[in-house]
């Protein structure tokens, strides 16, 4: 399915060269055929003839000469922001109700000619950032089916990379509009705390929360953020636009010693990557990233989550099980805080805002990795916090620093999930940050997201073999038993030496990382997850299945040695790889 986009649909029917219906009617069969491959993207959808009503009034209002921003552009909404007409379920059955009026975005985002289609399934309560946590269901990415969408605003970010809808709204209090942007190779903006009203939204922490949107270009962010913010007297949060002039110059990047990738290599080099581009558009600043770490940890492991606690207090009380079981053990640890540990927290996080605040004056923007790693959702339901945990060691602090940020695509995995970089800057640059959004997308060629998995694909890993399992080798049936893809032939970094292992049978190398070392030639293959794993089992010791580093950056999966496997080798890294040896051998 193609991708839509905002301004294109806006254009089309506001100048009539296609009408609303037509356009209504194409979103309604995409919605239909990709039910057929994750219907857990959405928790309700509009009914269909009631939308073509809504499209035929959209017509209507064009043809009398009325100007609309969104003219017949179809959108979904995260199921905690109301929709008049539609159930508001926060992805918890027992907590719904049907709202009276539409949340205050919702009807600027109507009276602009804008449809929404449906309701989007979510981490309950907005409680998560992987997109899990739901009796619906755990909306997939898009890209890839075996791995998570993000969260909580799991199904918005699916619906608009399944090319389903051009735009949708999520929120974010933790990375919520961001996460599942970055997966799934969208644009996340997550404006201002008080830029976007919050009138209608279910709260997750009311002081924190803000409404997002996922769409495919910074372009349309812009677009739909010209209709939506604004002041409202409604919302004790809202806050009258002051938009910044921001001219960045200066990016602010964590020290190399404080990037935590949690042992995925990929991301850290494509993150490099990300750098080196970023460094054509001014000056990559490293700093010290310790402060923001220590306020993105009050966000759960401090009074904060009390706020949460108090946004559920009622249901928490009357019907405990009704709630998600993980969500439900993050909530409940609300009611250990008590007021002194509060204010405590409002004290610290008052003096890190401070240190924030002054950081400014070094650095315009802060470039961060959206998130430092991903999951396959097999890994997210056994181990559903402290994973969940790690995705949000970027994006934690942001609202509590008040700050704006807009997650933009920054890179492919292999397995066609996304990697992301966030740009970040103090509160009111929402503007500013949507420039640098398309001046980004710009300077990396508007690269076209991976083909959509409609089928769920084989998970795979890359392994670079450098001795007996290169082709034509003794051991290289254990490769092709298992289905073995030759990807490559390749070089190592210039930092490994190889050893040929003494009474070894057949003849075995040993490559092991070294400072002092040089490039050596491997082959790599692609396996499929289970072939890989029977592989592993049969390594024998003192030879290990760990990560190799390319010439390239990029890290797979390789032999490496343990230290005895060297007593009595030879070194013969001067040869460059294992043939040369087996040449020279046979000379």
């Amino acid at each position: 399915m193609t991708r839509q986009h905002v301004a294109a649909i806006a254009a089309a029917v506001s100048s009539r060269a296609v009408s609303a219906q037509t356009v209504m009617a194409g979103t309604l069969a995409r919605i239909a055929a990709y039910d057929a491959v994750q219907p857990q993207a959405w928790i309700s959808h509009a009914d269909a003839a009631d939308l073509l009503a809504q499209a035929r009034a959209v017509d209507a209002r064009v043809t009398a000469g009325e100007t609309l921003a969104l003219a017949g552009v179809p959108y979904a909404a995260k199921d905690n922001i109301d929709v008049a007409g539609l159930a508001t379920t926060a992805a918890c059955p027992d907590f719904a109700y049907q709202p009276a009026a539409d949340a205050a975005v919702i009807a600027r985002l109507r009276a602009a000619g804008a449809i929404c289609v449906g309701k989007t399934n979510l981490d309950q309560f907005a409680t998560g950032l992987n997109g899990t946590r739901s009796p619906h269901g755990a909306p997939r990415n898009a890209h890839n089916l075996a791995w998570v969408s993000g969260g909580s605003s799991s199904g918005s970010s699916v619906a608009v990379a399944a090319g389903l809808v051009p735009f949708a709204l999520g929120t974010d209090t933790a990375g919520s509009g961001r996460v599942p942007a970055a997966f799934q190779h969208l644009i996340g903006f997550k404006p201002s705390r008080g830029r976007w009203s919050s009138t209608g939204l279910v709260p997750a922490c009311r002081t924190l929360d803000c409404i997002t949107i996922f769409t495919n270009d910074a372009a349309d962010a812009g677009l739909i953020d010209s209709v939506v913010a604004g002041f409202d007297v409604v919302d004790a949060y809202s806050k009258p636009l002051a938009d910044r002039a921001l001219s960045p110059r200066r990016y602010g990047v964590p020290r190399r010693d404080q990037r935590n990738w949690f042992g995925d290599g990929e991301a850290e080099h494509l993150y490099d990557g990300a750098l080196v581009t970023l460094a054509t558009l001014g000056e990559v600043v490293a700093i010290d990233i310790e402060p923001l770490l220590e306020a993105a940890q009050l966000l759960y492991g401090g009074p904060w989550v009390a706020e949460r606690t108090a946004a559920m207090a009622a249901l928490l009380a009357s019907n405990p099980d009704a709630i998600d079981p993980t969500v439900r053990t993050v909530v409940e640890q609300g009611w250990q805080h008590s007021a002194v540990d509060l204010w405590n927290a409002v004290y610290r996080l008052a003096d890190i805002k401070r240190g924030s605040d002054l950081m400014w004056q070094d650095i315009d923007v802060l470039a961060f990795p959206t998130t430092p790693t991903s999951y396959r959702v097999a890994e997210m339901l056994a181990a559903p916090v402290g994973l969940n945990s790690n995705l949000g060691l970027y994006t934690n602090f942001v609202n509590l620093l008040d700050m704006a940020a807009v997650a933009v695509p920054a890179g492919v995995k292999a397995n066609g999930v996304g990697f992301g970089i966030s740009f970040i800057a103090p509160a009111d640059t929402d503007r500013a940050l949507l420039d640098l959004a398309e001046t980004w997308a710009t300077a990396t060629g508007r690269p076209a997201p991976p083909p959509l998995d409609l089928e769920g694909k084989m998970q795979t890993v890359k392994l670079a073999v450098v001795g007996a399992h290169l082709k034509d080798m003794p051991l290289h049936w254990q490769l092709t038993s298992r289905g073995a893809v030759f990807v490559g032939a390749y070089e190592t970094a210039p930092s490994y030496r190889l050893y040929a292992m003494a009474d070894s049978t057949p003849p075995k190398p040993a490559l092991v990382f070294s400072e002092g070392g040089a490039a050596i030639k491997v082959e790599v293959y692609e396996l499929g997850v289970a072939e890989f794993g029977s592989f592993v089992v049969d390594v024998p010791p003192p030879l290990a299945i760990g990560t190799v580093t390319l010439a390239d950056g990029s890290a797979v999966k390789g032999f490496v040695a343990e230290p005895r496997a060297l007593t009595g080798a030879a070194d013969i890294t001067h040869l460059g790889g294992w043939r040369a040896y087996i040449a020279q051998r046979s000379a």
